[in-house]
Parts: structure tokens; sequence; C-alpha cells
């Protein structure tokens, strides 16, 4: 589930974080990303979590209503597809997600009921769960309704992403790339697979895992290298006046090009200056792509880039 975007985009903020602390400890550096991914890894368990959470809601509001005062006829006699909705049945007996919960619990707790639900309202109001109610029933239109729940709905909650912020400094821009991975799960899931379904590893493989601790290390031990390189192609520059996330991208860039042979100069480049141009100034991803293609082009010129 970690791909190397987000292990690229964590790998930054750990490397800011390295240089802004009087005393830097590289083994300190290489923790702190491991349990910064594994944040990552957690959120995606929470998010599939919160699917049998709304459905707990859902039976819950329905029970209110039957035993209010002067109940109504479908009060009384609600529809409970989405109270019994297969699919989050099927999500909240995954041994791996029963697993996940024994261990670190959940954070759709009764002191977070507002959030849960303001995302009930929304649910319930929106034009995909009269759809639901009135198709076929059976697992496939179950499964097909959380899709578009939690692509259209879930995700695009503000009040969500406020929440998740609040939870965790390491869930501030997580959201998004994880509910890729989410909706990837939900795929993988069928009626005829029971509670042992696997759900994604934390690293696709163990290259992945190594890519991470490698490319910090190679990125800050090399420093000095990686910025004369950036010194000697700034022109009416000089290294102080550059912004310190720029410099720390550039150093990261430099560092997987000259380490990492197997992945393409132009993915990493074009990685890189997506990056800058989300976590730096507006003008960064055209400075950037100038400089690192100028250090390409000298790499290639003195045969230290063997990458296509």
């Amino acid at each position: 589930m970690i791909n190397r975007v987000i292990i690229r985009i964590k790998l930054l903020q750990v490397v800011y974080s390295y240089y802004q602390k009087e005393s830097a400890d590289l083994n300190l550096a290489e923790k702190e990303l491991m349990f910064s991914l594994q944040k990552t890894y957690d959120l995606y368990h929470y998010l599939l979590l919160l699917i049998p959470a709304l459905t707990d809601a859902e039976q819950k509001r329905l029970d209110l209503r039957k035993h209010k005062y002067l109940a109504t006829a479908s009060e009384l006699n609600p529809n409970v597809r989405f109270a019994d909705n297969r699919f989050a049945e099927q999500l909240r007996k995954n041994k791996q997600l029963q697993a996940f919960y024994n261990e670190k619990g959940s954070i759709w707790v009764e002191e977070d009921t507002p959030l849960i639900k303001n995302l009930l309202e929304s649910i319930v109001d929106s034009d995909i769960y009269k759809s639901y109610l009135d198709s076929e029933d059976n697992y496939a239109s179950d499964q097909e309704f959380w899709r578009k729940i939690f692509k259209d709905i879930v995700c695009k909650n503000e009040g969500l992403h406020d929440f998740l912020e609040d939870k965790s400094i390491y869930w501030n821009d997580d959201m998004e790339i994880t509910s890729t991975f989410v909706l990837k799960t939900m795929k993988k899931f069928d009626e005829t697979e029971n509670d042992n379904l696997e759900l994604l590893p934390m690293f696709k493989s163990e290259e992945d895992r190594l890519f991470a601790i490698e490319l910090l290390h190679k990125a800050i031990l090399n420093e000095k290298d990686y910025n004369e390189r950036i010194n000697n192609h700034i022109k009416n520059w000089d290294l102080e006046r550059i912004a310190n996330m720029d410099l720390y991208i550039m150093q990261i860039a430099i560092a997987e090009l000259l380490n990492f042979p197997s992945i393409p100069v132009n993915v990493t480049l074009n990685e890189y200056i997506d990056i800058a141009k989300f976590y730096s100034t507006s003008k960064s991803g055209t400075f950037i792509n100038g400089i690192l293609d100028a250090v390409v082009n000298e790499l290639k010129k003195e045969n230290k880039l063997f990458k296509n």
C-alpha cells in the first residue's frame, strides 16, 4: 500500500524536520520515517473501519426513530438495507481488520459522534442512498453503494479531513492518496470470500521499504556533494538564498537519480517537480526543473548516471 509516491513525500517531511533540529540524528530520522509511514498504513485501516462504524450509526438511528413517541409506520418498519449492508458486514468480520482493531482500537468512538452524525446525514440525504434503496437487493449492489458513498461523500467531507488532521499531524496530507487504496481494496472483495481476505500489505515489496531507508541515508549523508552540484547551476543566486524546501527537494531528487538506476530519470524528475508544486512556492516547480535538468546533463557527461 505504501508506494513510492508516499515514501517520497514522507521522506521530504522527515528531511525537513531533520535539518530544523539542533542535534540531528540520522537513526532517529529513520525511525521517524518508518513511524510516519506506519501512520499512513494505520489510516488505511481506520478508513476501512469507518464503513461498519457508519452502518452501526444507521442502526442506532433507525432504533431511535422506531422507539420515539408516536412513531410513523415507516419509522416502525424502516428499510434496513443500509444497516444490514453485506459488504460492511464482511469488512467488520475481516480477520486482519479485527486484529488491527484489537491492537489499536478505533478512532470512530462515541466522543466523535458529531462527525459520524454529519457523515450519516450526508449519506442518507444523498441521491446515491435513495437509488440504493430502490436497487436490487444483493451483494453487488451493497458493494457498489459503498464504493460510490466513499468516493463521492466520505472523501469529500471537509469535517472528516479536519477531524483526521486534528487526530494526527501525520495525516495532514494523507487522505487523498490513502483513499485510493481503500477504493482499490473494495474492488478486491467478493461475495464468495470469507473473513480471511487479505488487505493490502504495508509495502508492496521489501524493495520499497529498503528504498525508503536507503534514499533517506543517501540524501543526508551526501548533502555536501549534492549541494555543490546544485550550486554549480544557480545563476545570480547563492545556496543560502534558495528556499529550504526547494533545496531539500533537489537534494533528495539527486540522491534518487544517483543511487536508484532502475527508476527512469523522467519519473524521478516528474515526481519531485510535482512535490515542489504542492509543498513549496508557486514558482518552485519551474525553478527545480531547470536546476535538476542541468544536474542530469552534468551527471551524464561524467558517466555517473546509469539510467534511461
